[in-house]
């Protein structure tokens, strides 16, 4: 059965404002102000953004200030993840929706075959299974290891980090895609011990993911990966889009907690 979902393109903005709207979209949508939506959009400046949990100690605030990034608190847990150069994608539902139903595992897995679904169309060859438990990997950085049906290519290195916050009436999932550029650039914005330390994590980084660049071997625009998900959505899950903003009613929503809570140092702080 065809279902309706919103489709906003938005332009590149700092990550508090981002945080924000993906927030004030969820509240809408759990309301039944809004269709189900898909949001696609980028950062600037770049921008590192933290989980849920994970403890703002990680940050090097100083080299941070020095490269001129921004940091941001994410609603969704993981740990940090330095957004630049990639394409992010956000998905709004309702609980009762088909795509949000049962666990985090199993809505993790149906929303990853509309990801593949369209970077296939762009070449990628790519997987998105179940993974062994990784109680042992204990490092601030995201694209370190993947989750459960996170999308890696078929080497194992994670192209895809995603996250999910689940309210009581809806869903929100998150995610980035690397187009292209150095994923190690993220180390030098978090604390280490000293240089050796930080030029390991690195290696580790640059072992464990990969930009969508070096997957098919040659660059893709933030819009040709746009437009393929939104086909990998249509053929996977009858999607039909309608293109539109944010409402007002979103917008002043955004407004608010944008103050409220994600520029609020006691946010930052709170881990």
């Amino acid at each position: 059965m065809m279902r309706q979902y919103r489709l906003i393109y938005d332009t590149p903005t700092n990550g508090v404002w981002n945080m924000a709207v993906d927030e004030a979209i969820l509240t809408s949508v759990i309301r039944g102000d809004s269709l189900p939506t898909l949001r696609f959009y980028s950062w600037n400046p770049p921008c590192l953004s933290l989980g849920y949990g994970q403890s703002l100690s990680d940050v090097d605030t100083t080299r941070l200030h020095q490269f001129g990034w921004d940091v941001v608190r994410r609603p969704t847990g993981g740990k940090a993840i330095l957004h630049t150069d990639e394409l992010t994608y956000s998905l709004c539902l309702p609980q009762h929706h088909p795509l949000a139903e049962g666990t985090i595992v199993d809505s993790y897995r149906r929303i990853s075959t509309g990801l593949m679904a369209g970077l296939k169309l762009l070449g990628a060859q790519l997987q998105a299974d179940k993974r062994a438990d990784n109680a042992n990997m204990t490092g601030a950085v995201c694209f370190e290891t993947p989750s459960h049906y996170e999308i890696t290519a078929l080497d194992g290195r994670k192209l895809v980090g995603s996250a999910q916050l689940r309210r009581r009436g809806g869903v929100l999932q998150h995610g980035t895609l690397p187009l292209t550029g150095d994923l190690t650039r993220i180390c030098d914005a978090l604390y280490f011990a000293d240089d050796e330390a930080r030029h390991i994590a690195k290696q580790k980084v640059m072992q464990r993911a990969i930009t969508l660049q070096d997957a098919l071997g040659h660059f893709v625009s933030w819009d040709d990966a746009t437009h393929a998900i939104v086909q990998g959505f249509i053929i996977t899950f009858d999607a039909e889009f309608i293109i539109a903003n944010l409402t007002p009613d979103e917008y002043q929503h955004a407004q608010q907690i944008a103050q409220t809570v994600y520029a609020d140092a006691d946010w930052m702080k709170k881990a």
